[in-house]
């Protein structure tokens, strides 16, 4: 899971989100974040968010979206793809992320962030009419996310606990089909 060849290399940090051509893969590590990627098979373009909350739970002026919010980030994510030319509608959504980093702590209000932002991912894109053909959601440990937008595969190796170690890690080609 390293650069691929003749592809410039783009990593997002938390909060960010990139919408590009087929020149482009796109990488990002995810712990109880979640990354929606958005492909559109016959313009090879699309793009890939890295969201930390599903929502601010207040509304705002467009101008004033940020890609840290689920709902947010997707919507930049249309709003670049339209300007190019893409109907969202007809783009294939893949979903991943959602871990929990910390197995066998549990907090006191018993919130789990990465199912919180699992199930927002999925519902934000049934709203938006974008069908979901790959996730792969949850489970301990984090993410190792390559998204290559020459042709939409999308590569995810998830890294256990290290109280898992001797565990096997677990290598998801394309992710899990649904």
């Amino acid at each position: 899971m390293s650069r691929l060849p003749d592809l410039m290399d783009i990593f997002l940090q938390p909060g960010e989100l990139f919408v590009a051509d087929a020149g482009f893969q796109i990488r990002t590590i995810l712990g109880s974040c979640v990354s929606i990627t958005l492909w559109h098979p016959v313009a090879r373009m699309g793009g890939m968010s890295h969201f930390l909350l599903p929502s601010r739970g207040k509304d705002v002026q467009e101008h004033e979206f940020d890609g840290r919010y689920g709902d947010e980030a997707l919507l930049l994510m249309i709003k670049d793809l339209n300007a190019a030319g893409i109907d969202h509608m007809q783009c294939q959504a893949k979903i991943f992320g959602g871990g929990n980093m910390f197995p066998g702590h549990t907090r006191a209000n018993n919130i789990n962030v990465g199912l919180r932002n699992g199930e927002a991912a999925r519902a934000l894109l049934q709203r938006h009419g974008i069908e979901v053909h790959t996730e792969n959601l949850y489970g301990e440990g984090h993410r190792q996310i390559i998204f290559n937008v020459s042709n939409g595969d999308v590569w995810s190796r998830q890294v256990r606990p290290s109280r898992l170690e001797s565990s096997a890690d677990h290598y998801a080609v394309k992710g899990i089909q649904k």
